[in-house]
């Protein structure tokens, strides 16, 4: 059964994970490591994503993060593909780097922020990539050392993951260290990344004693949190696509607002799509664009062909203007 749409709106804390093509490996030294923060870090910055926790697996990647205002989809996007580039060139391959569809989970953060925080960061320890939970505070390849001892200038945004444990600096750090500890001992895989009914109700336990007392639920695959957390998220995602505009509707808006900018610029649509630079041509057809995209929900392709352009012409048309405002790329 295939997955829903992904569900996203900014502001939103999503468990991410990517992994490699038939779990290959996604890292073979420490400076694909290196390329991989990096890279994180220069999106953060464009993006307004916020990064709270972050392990880099041999071959798959977890970060908890909470979507800027041009989405999840354009973020993970942008990294996917500038890492692939990057590591198909730097190992002279060629093909995927990662599985086609990286995996994201809505989450309820009143409920499990500390603890996605504390999973998150234990995976190293778990694969052993370090060797005791006293040393793990020195693995670079994970985010907890720099929560406990990092400085705020990084783009990890460490101090509001220190603020879901205490109000001090001090204090803060002392209950984090202590509540990753106690969580070492539980395996946490299914109640955070089990099926929608596990996920949501905290493992298999609650789910059978649930089912014991007749009880029905509401759960999603693509969602963590309480039934009243699940039910609003779905309700919510179905209020967005019964407002937005038919497959028709999204044509017809995208025709005429490319003839109302062509009589404001005093020049035909013929002539817009000619592929000529002239008379500020370029920069009406990103105008075109992104109002195309990122209001009507015109597709790549699609806004191309209405501009007589390339659809690479059109990517790049709104990464120069669109993510630095917060825009959604459709695909």
């Amino acid at each position: 059964m295939p997955r829903g749409p992904r569900l996203d709106t900014p502001g939103t804390l999503h468990h991410v994970m990517m992994r490699g093509i038939e779990k290959g490996l996604i890292f073979h030294d420490d400076q694909d490591r290196r390329v991989m923060l990096t890279k994180i870090g220069a999106l953060v910055e464009d993006t307004g994503t916020s990064i709270y926790s972050f392990a880099l697996m041999p071959n798959h990647v977890h970060l908890l993060l909470k979507s800027g205002e041009s989405g999840l989809p354009a973020f993970m996007r942008r990294l996917l593909s500038s890492y692939a580039v990057y590591f198909n060139k730097r190992h002279e391959r060629v093909g995927h780097v990662f599985q086609n569809r990286y995996k994201s989970i809505i989450c309820e953060e009143e409920l499990y922020f500390r603890k996605l925080v504390a999973y998150i960061n234990l995976n190293p320890l778990r694969g052993g990539l370090a060797d005791s939970f006293d040393r793990l505070v020195y693995y670079p390849w994970c985010s907890h050392g720099r929560i406990a001892f990092g400085t705020n200038g990084d783009w990890l945004d460490r101090h509001y993951v220190l603020r879901n444990f205490g109000e001090t600096n001090q204090e803060a750090r002392q209950v984090y260290l202590e509540f990753i500890a106690a969580e070492l001992p539980h395996d946490r895989t299914k109640e955070l990344n089990g099926g929608g009914l596990v996920r949501s109700k905290g493992g298999w336990s609650e789910v059978k004693s649930m089912r014991r007392q007749g009880k029905q639920a509401e759960a999603d695959d693509r969602i963590l949190g309480s039934d009243a957390f699940v039910r609003q998220v779905i309700r919510q995602a179905e209020q967005r696509v019964s407002s937005q505009l038919s497959a028709d509707e999204r044509a017809e808006c995208a025709q005429k607002e490319i003839k109302k900018c062509c009589q404001q610029h005093n020049i035909t649509v013929a002539h817009l799509r000619s592929g000529s630079r002239n008379a500020g041509l370029p920069l009406i057809r990103k105008q075109i664009a992104c109002k195309l995209v990122n209001e009507l929900g015109i597709t790549l392709a699609e806004t191309a062909r209405l501009l007589g352009v390339t659809t690479s012409a059109v990517n790049k048309m709104l990464r120069k203007q669109g993510t630095k405002k917060g825009t959604f790329f459709p695909k």
